[in-house]
């Protein structure tokens, strides 16, 4: 294996990203007390427009300003109040960082859409295409894109010096739009695929604007998309167990031995309606931390890979984002990826007696 420092401690868990509610603060509070070994910047989509992935992630655009419309986010000519909005979650989410972080050292992982996504969700200054469809507004978006991110990063580690922030790009769309399944603003037709050379040309650019540890996130079919996120040089993936064939472990096996850091998504976020009037989600079907500590070292043994690697080198946290979950059971699914990283290790330390 390629030598590899990863930035959290060994048997560590942490989440993806989003998490339910309206309140910055007491998202943080669960998030810092549940996963003391690798906590995360929350987002909290719940709180409408601008707190939105793609909403979110345009705020830090640098000269490239956004707007609302009624079919989406749109590129535009000059900022409104919709990018006012978001700009200032950016503002309350960081204050509150900054608060509840006081006096922390260690890993801290933030997130933003990856360049792809991006570029799959926002519609271009003049059309209702996605900006994906346009090669030179592609390449606008991700230099303002590694820019902003750089900025962001920076600004993390002033306001948290005792951090070692981690950056983590979300690229759910990038498998579409390798394939070429991304429609156009008709709906009639699709956006060519992206050339897999230049997937990784762009997503590398904004992975190495921040110089810190990175993590590209892609739920669903995240195998389809392993070797451009590998070849961008990410420093670790982030993807869903349960989506993941068995036929892919030797795929899993080349990333390891490569020294690139698995965050395993082994907890199950199914939806199941806890309260009808709300559609909010619990996590389910109960599980034990052992059960999921077992198929995270099942799949690693399935690599062949030394099994000691195993508790520095694997995060586990739920499949997806717990935006739609209901508080209580966000934060029993935070706390189930602690016990289970924790039974894992021991589980490993057991095997190598």
């Amino acid at each position: 294996m390629a030598e590899q420092r990863f930035p959290w401690p060994a048997g560590a868990a942490t989440g993806v990203g989003s998490m339910p509610g309206t309140d910055p603060a007491q998202a943080c509070r669960v998030v810092f007390g549940e996963l003391p070994d690798l906590p995360y910047l929350p987002e909290l989509p719940g709180r409408g427009p601008g707190a939105d992935l793609t909403g979110r992630t345009a705020a830090l655009l640098v000269g490239l300003p956004v707007q609302l419309t009624p079919t989406g986010w749109k590129l535009t000519d000059r900022p409104g109040r919709d990018l006012t909005r978001a700009v200032g979650y950016w503002s309350l989410d960081l204050d509150t960082l900054e608060e509840v972080a006081a006096g922390y050292a260690g890993p801290l992982k933030i997130q933003a859409c990856g360049p792809w996504t991006l570029a799959a969700t926002l519609e271009l200054r003049r059309s209702a295409n996605p900006a994906l469809s346009d090669p030179g507004a592609v390449a606008d978006l991700t230099a303002s894109l590694a820019e902003g991110v750089a900025a962001h990063a920076a600004d993390v580690r002033k306001r948290v010096p005792g951090a070692t922030v981690v950056v983590q790009l979300d690229e759910p769309s990038l498998p579409a739009a390798l394939a070429g399944r991304i429609p156009t603003a008709s709906g009639l037709a699709t956006v060519a695929p992206v050339d897999r050379i230049v997937a990784s040309q762009r997503l590398a650019t904004v992975l190495a604007a921040p110089s810190v540890p990175t993590v590209v996130h892609c739920c669903g079919r995240a195998a389809a998309a392993f070797d451009e996120i590998r070849a961008a040089g990410a420093t670790s993936i982030s993807f869903d167990l349960g989506q993941l064939p068995v036929r892919e472990t030797d795929r899993i096996a080349e990333l390891a031995e490569a020294g690139v850091g698995l965050l395993v998504g082994a907890v199950p976020t199914d939806v199941v309606p806890s309260a009808p009037s709300r559609g909010a989600r619990r996590v389910g079907p109960p599980r034990t931390p052992r059960q999921t500590a077992e198929d995270v070292v099942a799949m690693w043994r399935r690599t062949g890979l030394p099994a000691g690697q195993l508790p520095a080198q694997v995060v586990i946290t739920p499949a997806c984002g717990l935006a739609g979950v209901a508080p209580a059971a966000a934060t029993a699914a935070l706390r189930h990826c602690r016990e289970a990283a924790r039974v894992a290790a021991e589980m490993i330390e057991e095997s190598s007696r």
